[in-house]
């Protein structure tokens, strides 16, 4: 097994670990999550059911508390808008504004645009309950605009109601009119419910009321009459009747038509019991029918000066400031023309001074009105100076309020756009960024890819330098083994042939002369003799001695004992050596047991660096005049048609070649690696 393949092991078992190690809490956290979304559910139901206020509000607490823990920001304002629920069934008004606020943020965070809508709705129901018609008209007009946008036409009916409401009382009748008739044509594409009956009524009986005091009265008392058909409808019609009838019978006051509005008041005492349910509306009634009475002629001053006191009395009671003051206003005119001064003076500044207090402008000028005819001629010129301030003062405010709300129809429509350009403007920054960011990152892959390319390429020359110079080292060391082969050769031939041959010439030519009789002669020539035999034999042993290489003759497994002993013992590995005795090692020539010591070595020093075996088994056996080395272990292994052929193996693959043999290769990953060489032993 190679480097590479065993960085690419090492690398599939440490992601193994790390995903282990990351998504084994997952579902622990999961279940965790579970249980937490539990409780604020049984929270939040806790607090829609029937029990005390405190009770609510310490759930719906509870309930916010837990949200927020989990840090989801959906989950956190779908229980703050249950709290602003809440404050809306107590009807705690000043507590609305800062929840609110936090709640438009918590959903323009999460883009619900539905929620940004219900929430602008109440800020335009608090703003509007604090008579800041600006900002409730803004937060109205926002309303509608989204669902107009989401196609939620009840909605966006019920906002435009109440934009046209706030005209209304801001003396913008054309704008109501104009709002109203929109909500009118959504309501009217809407199932008949008793929900949607009761809006259509409202709606005309608010363009009626526009209509009447732009003097279009006739076309008020037929928005009237088409409001009484949809209240008609209804299960309970009749206080939606009472409004409408009392109201016609005011226009009908306007026309002069005198008989059609008392008809409509004689029809409605008719069921004194049901108006005086409504005891504020009673005296106001009651006060407007008694005028009517005295216009049209018809009737006893004493008659209608006591339903003035009945109508006054009931009002006064009640401290209802919108009935006292309209009672006062016709009683003052009443008695003015019967020319009771004190009388019509008492109840046109009860009228005043309760307009001036409530801001009510309409009263305060028919207030005005009535005092320059009444008051003596010096202080009817300061009513009078005050009276055409406060018109003039009305009508420019008029223009301002058309002006305004269109004003702020424009800013909101500006706004949304501005939002929108927003929005587009971080939608390409966004996107430039992350193309940015992408184009970046594919450089830094390019250039990461490319170094890794090259140092590949240079790791790949240097490895084939490595083996050129490597296969180099081994010709240079085969041909020097060669050269020292002939080199021993020679020198021994060179002995034996001329140095033997001279001193066995001589020693003959000392055998001639061992003739001689003389006895110191005969002596010395033996001596000579001996030392030139002694000469003789240690010149013959050092001839046969460098003839032999070191791996001849019969101590050539010896020779690889010695090497597997010496390089298991520094391996830390165990080894089993055996050798057929019927190989003769003297006939196999000495390249081929080189090539075999090589091989065993490089083999012994691959299962050492790669192969982290514990024991490893040698064999030589012969058959066929075929010589087989088989070197196995019990290490790692590899997969043959994956990895890649190393330096070692390449060098054991070139000596094989190098003697005719042949190489087989046996390996799996983690069932040891076995080499099986053939060599042919001629």
């Amino acid at each position: 097994m190679d480097d590479i393949e065993k960085e690419h092991v090492l690398y599939k078992i440490i992601i193994f670990i790390v995903t282990s190690f990351l998504f084994l809490p997952i579902k622990a956290q999961n279940a965790a999550f579970n249980r937490q979304l539990d409780s604020i559910y049984f929270y939040r139901n806790l607090a829609q059911e029937s029990l005390t206020a405190k009770k609510r509000f310490q759930y719906v607490h509870y309930a916010i508390k837990l949200s927020e823990a989990i840090h989801q920001d959906s989950t956190v304002l779908k229980s703050k808008r249950l709290l602003v629920t809440l404050y809306l069934r107590e009807l705690a008004v000043d507590s609305l504004f800062d929840i609110s606020h936090e709640n438009l943020k918590l959903a323009h965070k999460v883009k619900d645009s539905s929620a940004i809508a219900n929430i602008s709705n109440v800020l335009g129901w608090y703003h509007e309950q604090k008579a800041q018609t600006d900002s409730s008209y803004f937060y109205y007009y926002s309303t509608y605009k989204i669902f107009k946008a989401l196609k939620e036409e009840s909605r966006e009916a019920n906002a435009l109601l109440s934009m046209s409401a706030i005209q209304f009382s801001q003396r913008d009748y054309i704008g109501c009119e104009q709002n109203a008739v929109v909500s009118i044509r959504l309501f009217q594409n809407l199932p008949k419910t008793n929900i949607t009956l009761d809006k259509l009524w409202a709606l005309y009986n608010l363009i009626a009321i526009a209509s009447d005091k732009l003097g279009a009265y006739d076309k008020a008392l037929e928005y009237h009459h088409k409001a009484l058909t949809y209240s008609d409808q209804l299960p309970d019609s009749s206080l939606y009747t009472l409004y409408s009838n009392s109201n016609m019978a005011l226009i009908y006051k306007e026309l002069k038509e005198y008989d059609k509005a008392l008809k409509i008041y004689e029809d409605l005492f008719q069921n004194k019991e049901i108006l005086l349910e409504a005891p504020g509306n009673y005296a106001l009634i009651l006060g407007d029918y008694a005028y009517i009475k005295y216009l049209s002629k018809a009737y006893k001053t004493e008659e209608i000066a006591n339903m003035f006191l009945e109508a006054y009395q009931m009002s006064d009671s009640l401290q209802d400031p919108y009935s006292i003051m309209s009672v006062s206003l016709n009683a003052s005119e009443f008695y003015n023309n019967l020319e009771n001064k004190d009388s019509a003076l008492f109840f046109v500044n009860r009228a005043y001074n309760i307009a001036k207090e409530t801001k009510t402008n309409d009263v305060i000028l028919k207030s005005l009105m009535l005092k320059t005819e009444i008051e003596d001629e010096s202080k009817a010129k300061t009513y009078l100076i005050e009276y055409v301030k406060l018109s003039d003062s009305l009508q420019n405010k008029e223009r301002n309020i058309r002006n305004r709300f269109a004003r702020i129809e424009f800013e909101t429509d500006q706004i949304v756009e501005r939002n929108k350009q927003i929005a587009k403007e971080r939608l390409w920054l966004l996107i430039l960024s992350i193309g940015l960011i992408l184009t970046l990152l594919l450089l830094y892959i390019i250039v990461t890819q490319r170094n890794k390319n090259k140092e590949l390429k240079f790791s790949q020359q240097q490895q084939e330098a490595n083996e050129e110079i490597y296969n180099l080292m081994l010709s240079q060391q085969d041909k020097i083994d060669e050269a020292r082969v002939a080199e021993k050769k020679r020198v021994s031939q060179e002995i034996h042939d001329g140095i033997l041959s001279r001193l066995f010439g001589i020693r003959l030519s000392l055998d001639s002369l061992n003739m001689s009789v003389q006895p110191k002669a005969i002596e010395t020539r033996e001596k000579y003799l001996v030392d030139l035999k002694e000469i003789e034999s240690d010149l013959r042993q050092v001839s046969h001695e460098l003839n032999t290489d070191f791996v001849s003759g019969s101590n050539y497994i010896s020779i690889i004992k010695t090497l597997v002993e010496t390089q298991t013992k520094v391996y830390k590995l165990k080894y089993d050596l055996k050798n057929d005795d019927n190989i003769d090692w003297d006939t196999v020539s000495n390249k081929t047991k080189i090539h075999y010591y090589r091989i065993i070595q490089e083999a012994l020093q691959n299962i050492y660096k790669h192969a982290d075996a514990l024991e490893v088994n040698i064999s030589f056996k012969q058959k066929n005049n075929v010589i087989c080395l088989t070197i196995s272990d019990n290490g790692s292994g590899f997969d043959l048609n994956k990895a890649r052929k190393g330096i070692g193996l390449k060098n054991i693959n070139t000596r094989v070649q190098e003697i005719n043999g042949t190489l087989e290769i046996y390996s799996t990953a983690n069932s040891g690696t076995k080499l099986i060489i053939k060599v042919p032993n001629n």
